[in-house]
């Protein structure tokens, strides 16, 4: 049976444990260096901090809800292992650990009693689930009924203790405040003491030393450092703050704080994130660490509030919402690191603020700030203190997460059983090719008689049966021209190649290589310059330089550039050549920079082809993933001996992040005439201690016009093995001419996960059509977000 111990890390691990905050300590940002690891018992004073740390959630007014609906971070586990010789005083320490825990807890019942709080706050349950947590982890399997009835006991030993004046053991803890000057940090702790304990200046910084203020609220002595004020970001400020945070640093490295207050201004909140400067150079001074006690403080909670787009005053709990939300994005670009997540707690010091009858501060929302500020500190120091017994070592790290995503072995495998085709330097596939090649029925075009072509007039006189049949004619000698242009072109090139090859035996044998007349040079005009460089003159705009050489340059087109921008985003390029008799290759790619990403995509291949039909190919793609790059070498060969019948093998390597994937395939293509296709593959690939299988059958009805129009038919099925799961999946793709304006191209796909998409697209040139379906778009967005406003 699996121990307590265990089973509790590996709830922790899972992260099916909800809490206020994770049980570890983190690294100390008060130390010399920031990534040292020190324990609470260590010479230079050290303190392990503990943190929030959630997924992103929408604020609400209620500050503590931030501490009240948050996850665990992966929590790294501790080996609990103990040779025999240390087991006696191994247990001796355990009991001496829940001898402190059950003190704790009592002590914690106290404060919530003096504060007025009850057990039945959400955030004050989460605090004691931990210290229950923290217990059977100690205790294990030996005495749980002990340890559930626990929590009775303490409550009632604290209420006794309370009653006959017990005094307590010594609970205090340290504030560190910080904040830009005039945000009200001084103003605030005048409040907390509820006497003036600091100077307060409304036209100047009133605070021009470091000081430590030391009282007692409630029975519970605090000790607050004030510091001097930070000035607005600027080059010339920079150097001040810094200095300032120096300074800070250096008083508190003895004696570090248990709790971080950063202070704001609700009322003239920065919503430029113009801050992120100043959050940046506090993590890069303190560390990137501070935060993860840090409280967020706003005050001048009783300003007026600003208009919304209505015209009247937005909600209390929206405004604070909305600046809690813009401070800590500024904390999350600071830290590069989203998940970070602080409690904010709302502050009015006004002497006129409104109060309840017992004679305390009361927010709008009615909320007394002066409790819950003691009820938040309460909560971290008590979380700090089980961390410092239990003697976790942290394992979370502010900063940009490290991009360990390896890449998704079914995705390679799809790309290992894409089919590859290999395209001529004339642009047309070999595949075509072959369909020309077997077509052996004569031109009919030539055959037909003179058609008169009718104007628009003559056209609208016609019936609608006459129309209908003179469309499809057109349609009919359209076709038989475009077969004819194919075939064309075909044989044309087999005759060059033909060409090409007699000559080069004549040379060989004669020795006599003649030279091809050059192209007379022709004087174009000159271009008329217009009077303006302006960005406006289109003329300048060059989109590509024309070359006469078979690279093929395209620009990437920007859809979200500036105005008067060209509006290149990188370029495009494609190349086909003829290497040798029977060795072409191809090169296509797409290459995007700015300032700071740079992403390219591109695909090499070479290609052998006999005089049996036989391929041979290899190539090289390049793609980014992220800040890393993907290389894959692949291999390919069909086999062409066997009329109709193609059957291939390939193989592949992939390389990301120091990581290789190697696969194989096996395809076989069986044509049934010239519209009806078959192909079946099969492969398999691993790595990094990983495997995969898969298959796909894929049936291909063509339609009758192939290959001048690409009407199709396909059916698909798949299927798909990886880490003991068999997936099962069907596809559907169809491209068809609804009518001879309109094009219809519908895509679905199912799989036995119940996963699945419907794409519809559809192209016209009828300006009615275009028109109905821009309505429709419109429309369905308008009702989208009435549901929305509705919900």
């Amino acid at each position: 049976m699996k121990g307590v111990r265990d089973w509790l890390f590996s709830q922790l691990v899972s992260k099916s444990v909800v809490s206020s905050r994770p049980l570890l300590g983190s690294d100390s940002f008060f130390g010399e260096e920031n990534v040292e690891l020190v324990d609470e018992d260590q010479d230079d004073g050290v303190v392990q901090a503990t943190t929030i740390v959630t997924p992103s959630a929408p604020h609400t007014s209620d500050s503590g809800e931030n501490l009240e609906n948050q996850d665990d971070l992966l929590l790294e586990q501790v080996p609990s292992g103990s040779s025999p010789q240390s087991q006696h005083s191994s247990n001796r320490g355990k009991m001496d650990v829940l001898t402190k825990l059950e003190d704790l807890q009592v002590q914690f019942f106290r404060l919530l009693q003096r504060i007025g709080q009850t057990q039945n706050n959400l955030l004050v349950e989460k605090v004691l689930y931990r210290i229950h947590l923290a217990t059977l982890i100690q205790v294990g399997e030996s005495d749980l009924i002990k340890v559930n009835l626990g929590r009775g006991k303490a409550s009632a030993k604290a209420a006794e203790q309370e009653a006959a004046g017990i005094p307590e053991s010594n609970f205090t803890f340290r504030i560190l405040v910080l904040g830009k000057t005039g945000v009200g940090k001084s103003a605030t702790i005048n409040s907390l003491f509820d006497q003036a304990k600091t100077d307060t200046d409304a036209f100047q910084p009133a605070t021009g030393r470091i000081q430590e203020i030391v009282g007692t609220i409630n029975g519970i002595k605090v000790s607050i450092i004030d510091t001097p004020g930070f000035s607005q970001c600027s080059s010339g400020n920079m150097k001040r703050n810094k200095k300032i945070m120096v300074s800070v640093k250096r008083y508190i490295r003895k004696s570090p704080p248990d709790i971080v207050l950063y202070f704001e201004r609700l009322d003239v909140i920065n919503k430029n994130h113009a801050d992120y400067l100043l959050m940046k150079q506090i993590s890069e001074v303190f560390g990137s660490a501070i935060w993860f006690n840090t409280i967020l403080v706003l005050t001048h909670c009783s300003s007026a509030l600003p208009e919304g787009p209505d015209g009247y005053p937005v909600s209390f709990e929206s405004y604070v919402a909305h600046s809690s939300e813009i401070l800590q994005q500024n904390i999350h670009q600071a830290l590069s690191d989203p998940r970070l997540e602080n409690p904010v707690l709302l502050v009015e010091n006004h002497p006129h603020c409104k109060k309840n009858i017992m004679g305390e501060k009361v927010l709008p929302n009615g909320q007394v700030w002066r409790s819950h500020f003691l009820l938040l500190c309460i909560c971290t120091k008590v979380l700090g203190s089980i961390n410092a017994l239990l003697k976790f070592q942290n394992c979370i790290e502010l900063g940009p997460l490290a991009n360990t995503r390896l890449p998704s072995l079914p995705h390679l495998l799809s790309s290992i059983l894409r089919p590859r085709g290999m395209s001529s330097p004339s642009g047309v596939d070999y595949d075509i090719e072959a369909i020309l090649l077997s077509d052996n029925e004569e031109d009919e075009y030539d055959d037909l008689p003179s058609i008169r072509i009718l104007t628009k007039s003559q056209f609208e006189k016609l019936s609608n049966s006459q129309k209908k049949e003179y469309l499809d004619e057109l349609d009919y000698r359209e076709t038989l021209y475009l077969k004819k242009q194919l075939r064309e072109e075909y044989r044309r090139r087999k005759e060059v190649k033909l060409l090409n090859d007699r000559d080069l035996v004549d040379n060989d044998n004669n020795g006599d290589l003649q030279a091809m007349p050059e192209a007379e040079a022709v004087l174009l005009p000159d271009m008329a310059v217009p009077p303006s460089f302006d960005s406006d003159c289109f003329v300048h705009r060059y989109r590509c330089i024309a070359v006469d050489d078979q690279w093929i340059v395209r620009p990437v087109l920007d859809p979200q550039g500036w105005d008067h921008d060209v509006g290149f985003d990188g370029i495009n390029l494609e190349t086909a050549m003829e290497m040798n008799k029977n060795v072409f290759t191809s090169v296509t790619g797409q290459v995007s920079k700015d300032k700071q990403v740079f992403n390219i995509q591109s695909e090499c291949a070479a290609s052998y082809i006999d005089s049996r039909g036989s391929s041979y190919t290899l190539g090289l793609d390049v793609q980014s993933a992220g800040t890393d790059r993907m290389y894959t070498v692949h291999s390919n060969a069909k086999l062409g001996s066997i009329k109709h019948n193609v059957p291939g093998i390939g193989v592949s390597l992939t390389s990301i992040k120091r990581n290789c994937y190697y696969g194989a395939k096996l395809e076989d293509t069986i044509s049934v005439g010239k519209r009806v296709k078959f192909v079946v593959s099969g492969g398999r690939i691993e790595g990094a201690g990983q495997m995969v299988y898969g298959g796909s059958i894929e049936a291909t009805l063509r339609g009758r016009d192939y290959p001048v129009r690409n009407d199709h038919l396909s059916l698909t099925m798949t299927v798909l093995s990886f880490d003991k799961e068999t997936i099962l999946g069907g596809n559907v793709e169809s491209e068809f001419r609804l009518s001879r304006s309109m094009r219809v191209s519908v895509n679905a796909n199912l799989n036995t996960r119940k996963m699945g998409q419907i794409c519809i697209k559809a192209s016209s040139c009828e300006h009615l059509q275009i028109a109905l379906i821009s309505a429709y778009t419109v429309l369905r967005a308008l009702l989208c977000r009435k549901e929305i406003e509705t919900l």
